[in-house]
């Protein structure tokens, strides 16, 4: 207990610490007998792409530098994380926490063992190196932690939505780890994608939902990679497939029978009523004061739409007892 009160209270002396000797370091150029760490963007060169490194400034004996994963531009950086310019800035930045925590353990596992201050930089550098180079990690099985995603999900559309993605990954690769995947593995997954006809969109879809994984992963402290980094998930425009006013009439006064005119008269219901969800339709229980007002199913987003003659026709037309329409006072009755 004594322990760990102790060691929670370094490490938040080591934040405290951390900013004001980095900064005072830079100045004055000063050597402290107290390691301390924090996140530095080195603006020194950039690189081919016009972004810079982003790196762990250790100060001990003297001033080093370890490298990250990570780099930024100037606009996406803010002092020592990235600004939400930058694309999925809060999960790059839980990992450049995570970084900084294992350093710090790293240094306070020293400083208990009272090695810290005999300690060489190029020594303090390969320890902390080693502490967040996540080899254990790297070996975490990608598909069992789907799993755990999934089941963390409420709706049974959203856990079909990922499960759809989880066996396409077991298909291309069922003893992937949170390791070896990366910009290349990310391509090889794409390109399997389409080798069973799958469109740019569709792809995307999928790899959109592996991306999520990874974002909870990091969310989780169960890895600290983020392959996504450099990697486009390509989209495409498709052709718009909205009828015309003209084709829309055509569709009003097409004579039909009366089961297709059943159809009919939902679809142009659901016209007037701004283009309503089907399941947020069928679902809706009544109208006041001249409006049906309803939280979509899929967004939680509150609606409320007038409600046109025409489209009150054809709800009287349908009129339910538990429910606005019959649809579902039909499908209960066994």
């Amino acid at each position: 207990m004594l322990v760990n009160v102790a060691k929670y209270g370094y490490l938040v002396y080591l934040r405290c610490k951390s900013v004001a000797n980095f900064m005072a370091n830079l100045q004055h150029n000063t050597i402290t007998d107290m390691a301390t760490v924090s996140i530095y963007l080195d603006t020194r060169r950039a690189r081919k792409d016009g972004t810079f490194p982003v790196k762990l400034y250790v100060n001990h004996n003297g001033r080093f530098y370890i490298k990250t994963e990570f780099s930024s531009t100037l606009k996406n950086w803010d002092r020592n994380q990235f600004s939400k310019t930058e694309p999925n800035h809060k999960a790059r930045n839980v990992v450049l926490r995570n970084l900084i925590n294992k350093a710090e353990n790293a240094i306070y596992d020293l400083e208990k063992e009272n090695r810290l201050r005999g300690i060489s930089d190029k020594r303090l550098k390969d320890i902390i190196e080693h502490a967040i180079s996540n080899k254990e990690e790297s070996r975490r099985a990608v598909l069992p932690l789907f799993d755990e995603f999934i089941d963390s999900k409420s709706r049974n559309g959203t856990k079909e939505f990922y499960l759809s993605t989880k066996s396409k990954v077991e298909m291309f690769d069922k003893n992937c780890t949170f390791g070896c995947i990366d910009k290349k593995w990310l391509l090889g997954f794409d390109g399997f994608l389409q080798s069973k006809g799958l469109g740019v969109n569709t792809r995307g879809i999928h790899l959109k939902n592996l991306r999520a994984l990874f974002n909870y992963a990091i969310d989780e402290e169960i890895t600290n990679n983020y392959p996504f980094r450099k990697f486009i998930i390509k989209k495409e425009e498709t052709r718009k497939r909205s009828l015309t006013v003209e084709q829309l009439r055509m569709f009003m006064d097409y004579p039909c029978g009366r089961f297709l005119q059943r159809y009919k008269d939902i679809f142009m219901l659901m016209f007037y009523l701004i283009g309503i969800n089907a399941v947020d339709l069928f679902g809706a229980k009544g109208i006041r004061d001249g409006r049906l007002e309803y939280r979509r199913t899929k967004t939680g987003k509150l609606y409320s739409i007038k409600v046109e003659p025409e489209a009150m026709e054809i709800i009287q037309k349908y009129k339910g007892n538990e429910y606005l329409l019959d649809i579902l006072d039909r499908k209960s009755v066994v």
